[in-house]
């Protein structure tokens, strides 16, 4: 019977399902599954259902001789080396389509919140700050109008698309740019620098890929309108975040919200953590229940049929059949 390790414990019937299927162990925790246990528990795996947090790099896939699948509980798949797995014919698994309304509402709920101060205003009043003296003013807490303002969208995916029927719903004028271009209703479609420099919120959607990866630098931050606020629920690494904390700081954009970084958890000196104006989640866009269960299926149907000898429902390498 094959052998099938998981990362972390999953919701979900099909989980169940598919354990019914093979020998199946999984990490009980506490904690994340730290590097060496996964080494260990993969080098006599058949099929592994991994996580985000699961480095699948190319020593890893050398180190498990019988691995035949990867079924991951993500979109993203920055954290597996697509090539190698490619190259030994393991099928790598991921889970589209099923996070793009809980990622759309996260991104528009970081955006609301910088645009109308509202970590700022909870920390105030839970600091005992909120006193007759000082109960209303006409300037006090003054945020930003979403209704007529402009949004840009860096990337117009199917989250990107959602993020866009959401402003239009908020009265904003929707303006993006896709790396291949793409005709989106109610989007009007400009260059990268165009988008940048017309944006009073730039939101982030691009995968994480080498092309990707620095994509908004300190030299294209520099392209957004003054006083912009940005907004990024893709990936850390397509955003330089020092270069960002730095135009936060001096004031030259206005605000940001974040809920993905270059490295996760965020670390201590991160200079992110002291930057002006800013909300951070902690990676939390596809967190609902209902959008987690359906990822946890999807990677357990991933996993099944490549039990079966039967080509994955959502491949990201498929070349691997031939």
């Amino acid at each position: 019977m094959s052998h099938i390790y998981v990362t972390h414990e999953l919701p979900g019937e099909r989980i169940a399902e598919l354990g019914q299927h093979c020998d199946m162990a999984c990490w009980p925790g506490p904690g994340p599954l730290p590097p060496e246990t996964l080494r260990a528990e993969v080098a006599a795996a058949d099929g592994l259902v991994c996580l985000l947090t699961d480095r699948i790099d190319a020593a890893l896939i050398d180190a498990a001789p019988r691995l035949r699948f990867v079924s991951s509980v993500s979109v993203g798949l920055d954290h597996v080396d697509l090539a190698a797995a490619t190259a030994r014919g393991i099928p790598v698994g991921h889970t589209p389509g099923v996070l793009v309304d809980a990622t759309a509402d996260t991104a528009f709920a970081l955006l609301l919140a910088v645009a109308r101060r509202v970590a700022e205003a909870d920390a105030w009043v839970r600091g005992g700050h909120w006193r007759p003296e000082n109960a209303w003013s006409p300037d006090f807490f003054l945020g930003r109008d979403l209704a007529g303002a402009t949004l840009g969208l860096v990337g117009l995916g199917a989250i990107g698309r959602a993020v866009a029927r959401r402003a239009a719903a908020f009265g904003m004028r929707v303006v993006g740019w896709n790396r291949s271009p793409r005709e989106v209703p109610g989007v009007e479609p400009l260059s990268l620098a165009a988008v940048l420099a017309a944006s009073d919120f730039v939101s982030v959607h691009v995968a994480l890929t080498p092309e990707t990866r620095g994509l908004l630098d300190a030299e294209r931050l520099a392209q957004m309108r003054r006083g912009a606020i940005l907004i990024n629920t893709a990936r850390g690494g397509i955003v330089d975040e020092a270069a960002l904390a730095e135009a936060l700081a001096s004031g030259r954009l206005g605000g940001a919200g974040l809920d993905v970084y270059e490295r996760e958890p965020l670390p201590a000196d991160s200079p992110m953590l002291s930057a002006p104006n800013t909300v951070l989640a902690p990676h939390i866009g596809s967190a609902t229940a209902l959008t987690r269960r359906r990822m946890a299926d999807l990677a357990a149907d991933n996993a099944l049929a490549a039990l079966r000898g039967e080509r994955m429902p959502h491949c990201a390498n498929p070349e691997v059949y031939g």
